[in-house]
């Protein structure tokens, strides 16, 4: 058992009758000890301490105590949630305490009040079943030298750094501090001094297992220079703090002293209350960083202006677009791609592939949150329905759709926006786009993108190269803002109708989808589907007082439009519901009585004469008349290339407008038929004899392009050889002078005007075969198609035999003999 001599501690506890050399009673410590496990604190000695027990073992061991002397362990535990500690769970030094007072509250827990005695080593504890009890050993601390310098600075060190930190604001009591200053004991001193520092557990309990008074005093210093500093830098934050909201405060208050001068003055209210709005939105705006910065410098700026200056509505008109402008807002994308597949085909028929690669992309999209996808360019004929189609998209997407027609901007601040400089400047339409939508990505469809100009205004394709760059369009800078924007969000679409016009470098960032012509049934099907409610509903009449047949449809279609897209389509089927809706109006029966049918045979009456003649093939096989295919922005089309041999020197004549690369090919056809007379069965003194004329009709219409080259050939040799073209023969390929035949493009759109024509055969060059697999092949079964690689393949499939000259011509009556045999050879 230890013995306690300490007059204060012992008071009012049960003492033996020994006394030491003093006089002072002494108290014995029993080496068995009720252990109360705590949470969250560490008890010293001399500490008195109010503790809440509610743990039923804990409970029991101050019961324990207070049955015998009052005397209790108190450990700290390892882990703070441990409900029911083990031996393990607690740390091996504790302190002996006295329970002074214990009350019972009504919820059932028992508050009582503590002093700490002494550092007691915990040898082993044992669970009682009811309450743990440990075996402990009073820790006995080491005598410390009176006139010792060491002690003396560290008790000094220890009373100054209690007294800054209470002067910076540490919650210390006086009476601690009085007890402070009188206190020359460095045990007790560092005891005092860390039960009012509130550390953590850790820390606190390294200093109670320290037994040594000056180590202990050593390490407490360490700890409470720390603390002043901690202590230190929160005043300074403070200090700040106090400092900006009393710069506020002082802003505020000039400012409503501002505001009732201009108020006696009459003036500055307005512009003062947009200052206030703008500053509001620019909190709410939730813009980066860099833009924020620039907008409240702007701000300032503004609020010194005087309100009728120039300047007070350039920068008024900077601050509202600045605003408007949406920073973080953005719409959420539905990814759902059956819905998105649904979206389409109710909008769509047909365009099997532009709908599979657009839900490819929306696919990777849902895979990816932010991914750097192609822009994608529909190319195609006019009316097919390249800009519908983006619409489509963007409602399949669940985003803001927004269209840019680009066809004839020629200035690049179209695109960057103009300087704030210039009078009556504006942002680029990109940015204008944005500020439309409301949103930052939606869908910006950049309509025409082949028809952009350039002139000494600058080049609005070369500034397109940024926004359409997905490693760049992060950081797009308009002039007029003089900012950068974030496009990355955005997703843009383009089209265009040919891709000859568009820049290399601009045409190299965008994936090229081409949307060619519709067939005719595709036409019907789509005209069934969509055109005719349109028109219904624009005009007023319903399903009941308007009939088309199918058959009326396809009447339309093949006399009162030519093109591979449908806006013609679309306007006589209008025509026709005007024209019904006129009689429904006039009509003196019941309106929803009466009802109009569209046959074949009445279409002429609503719709007027035939406006154009079917694409068609010769009545007749004739000599010199070739039939080519030709490839335009409005699709596929039908060329009769005439070839006349007559009386000359030999010339090459060239008519019907034709282009240079036309003429080129007409050119090589002429010398191969020239190198390969005898094989060709053509007379070599024709050449000398007879001038030979190339015709392209519609003459009124420029004609350029090399895929006419085996069309030419065969009408040259046809002409120079007397050898009739079958007329239910088409063709297009580029020739060369040693007659090889090379791929040309468009073949769709050839192959769809060929059938159109209702030709029987098609001649394409071998290397085009691969394009077929974008021909619907139900539409070409009664249809054969000849692949070939040289013009005598050609001349094989197109040329008939040479007819025989009349039996009254006596001259050289067996040329027409020996003639067909030389072509029958070749």
């Amino acid at each position: 058992m230890a013995a306690i001599t300490n007059p204060e501690i012992v008071e009012g506890l049960p003492a033996t009758d020994a006394q030491d050399g003093s006089g002072n009673t002494q108290l014995q410590v029993p080496d068995k000890l009720p252990v109360l496990p705590l949470r969250d604190i560490v008890i010293f000695p001399f500490m008195i301490v109010p503790l809440f027990v509610s743990r039923e073992k804990s409970v029991r061991a101050v019961d324990e105590a207070l049955g015998e002397n009052r005397m209790i362990l108190l450990v700290s535990q390892r882990d703070l949630d441990k409900e029911d500690p083990a031996a393990e769970d607690l740390y091996k030094t504790g302190t002996v305490a006295v329970i002074m007072r214990m009350l019972k509250l009504p919820d059932g827990r028992t508050r009582i009040l503590v002093q700490g005695l002494l550092r007691a080593n915990v040898e082993q504890v044992t669970d009682k079943g009811e309450f743990l009890e440990a075996r402990v050993k009073v820790l006995e601390e080491p005598t410390v030298g009176e006139n010792s310098l060491e002690v003396e600075a560290l008790v000094r060190n220890v009373r100054g750094s209690l007294e800054k930190a209470t002067n910076l604001g540490k919650n210390i009591s006086p009476e601690v501090m009085a007890i402070v200053t009188n206190l020359d004991d460095a045990g007790r001193l560092a005891d005092l001094a860390a039960s009012n520092l509130e550390l953590k557990v850790e820390s606190a309990q390294s200093i109670l297992d320290i037994s040594d008074p000056v180590v202990r005093l050593k390490r407490v210093n360490e700890l409470l220079n720390k603390e002043v500093e901690v202590l230190t830098v929160q005043q300074e934050i403070n200090t700040q703090a106090r400092a900006d909201i009393d710069r506020s405060q002082r802003e505020f208050y000039l400012r409503q002293q501002l505001k009732a001068i201009n108020s006696e003055l009459g003036e500055g209210n307005e512009l003062a209350e947009e200052v206030a709005n703008f500053r509001e939105k620019i909190e709410a705006a939730n813009m980066p960083k860099h833009a924020e910065e620039e907008a409240v410098r702007q701000l300032k700026k503004l609020e010194r202006m005087h309100p009728d200056a120039a300047e007070t509505a350039t920068l008024r008109n900077w601050m509202e677009i600045m605003l408007d402008l949406p920073w973080s807002k953005a719409s959420v994308d539905n990814l759902d791609l059956k819905q998105a597949q649904i979206v389409l085909d109710e909008d769509h028929y047909g365009l099997e592939k532009v709908k599979e690669r657009i839900i490819e992309a929306l696919a990777v999209r849902k895979l990816r949150e932010k991914p750097k996808g192609s822009i994608l360019c529909l190319v195609g004929p006019p009316g097919v329905g390249k800009t519908s189609l983006g619409r489509s998209i963007a409602r399949a997407l669940d985003r803001k759709f927004v269209r840019l027609s680009l066809g004839g901007v020629h200035d690049e601040a179209e695109i960057r926006g103009h300087r704030r400089t210039y009078v009556g400047a504006m942002p680029g339409r990109i940015v204008q786009a944005l500020q439309q939508a409301g949103t930052n990505n939606p869908l910006i469809m950049l309509d025409e993108i082949d028809k952009v100009g350039a002139d000494f205004r600058g080049d609005p394709s070369s500034a397109l190269l940024e926004v359409l760059d997905p490693e760049q369009n992060n950081s797009f800078r308009d002039n007029y803002l003089n900012l950068t924007f974030d496009l990355s969000n955005v997703m843009f679409m383009t089209t265009a109708n040919v891709l000859d016009t568009i820049q290399p470098p601009l045409r190299d960032r965008m994936e090229i989808i081409r949307l060619s012509g519709y067939t005719e049934e595709e036409k019907l099907e789509i005209a069934n589907r969509h055109l005719i409610k349109k028109q219904m509903e624009e005009n007023g009449i319903t399903a009941r007082q308007i009939q088309i047949s199918t058959r009326a449809l396809s009447v339309i279609i093949k006399q009162y439009t030519q093109e591979a897209g449908l806006r013609q389509l679309e306007r006589e089927i209008g025509a026709l519901c005007r024209k019904v809706a006129r009689r429904v109006a006039e009509s003196e029966e019941d309106a929803k009585a009466v009802t109009v049918r569209v046959t074949p045979k009445n279409v002429h009456e609503f719709l007027g004469v035939p406006k154009t003649a079917a694409d068609e093939i010769l009545k007749h096989d004739a000599i010199g008349v070739a039939t080519g295919l030709a490839w335009t922005a409005a699709g596929g089309d039908v060329l009769f290339i005439e070839a006349l041999k007559m009386k000359g020197k030999g010339t090459l004549v060239l008519t019907g407008q034709l282009g240079d690369v036309m003429k080129e090919s007409a050119q090589a056809a002429f010398s191969y038929a020239k190198a390969n007379a005898r094989e060709l069965g053509i007379d070599e003194e024709d050449f000398a004899n007879y001038d030979l004329h190339i015709h392209v009709p519609e003459g009124a219409i420029p004609k350029d392009g090399p895929s006419a080259g085996i069309t030419l050939a065969t009408a040259m040799v046809s002409a120079l050889s007397a050898r009739p073209v079958r007329r239910d023969v088409a063709m297009t390929g580029e020739i060369t002078l040693r007659g090889n035949v090379l791929p040309v493009g468009g073949v769709k759109e050839k192959v769809l005007a060929a059938r159109r024509a209702r030709v029987t055969k098609i001649i394409l060059p071998h290397q085009n075969e691969r394009d077929m697999e974008e021909v619907p092949k139900n539409l070409f079964k009664e249809i054969e198609f000849v692949f070939v690689d040289n013009v005598q393949k050609v001349l094989e499939h197109s040329l008939l035999k040479a007819k025989p000259k009349a039996a009254s011509v006596p001259a050289k009556s067996d040329e027409p003999e020996r003639r067909p045999n030389v072509a029958h050879a070749v």
